[in-house]
């Protein structure tokens, strides 16, 4: 299941990522989101997008053709 499937309020746990750049990735993993992390996906924009997330107690605002690329599995 990708991360941007995951409805609000509903808790993941983050499986790895599908085709993104390394600079991206690497973006992503310094912001906190790294495998075997629980995540929460907290509310949607009002069209959409951006997604917002919380990972480790932070709330970060992540694309939704990003969050496409992120393989979690529900909890």
């Amino acid at each position: 299941m990708k991360l941007s499937q995951l409805q609000q309020g509903q808790k993941a746990t983050i499986i790895g990522f599908e085709q993104l750049s390394n600079d991206v990735r690497k973006k992503l993993m310094v912001m906190g989101l790294l495998p075997q992390t629980p995540v929460r996906l907290v509310r949607r924009a009002p069209m959409g997008d951006p997604l917002q997330v919380e990972v480790r107690g932070i709330s970060l605002a992540v694309r939704t053709n990003i969050a496409d690329s992120i393989v979690v599995e529900k909890s």
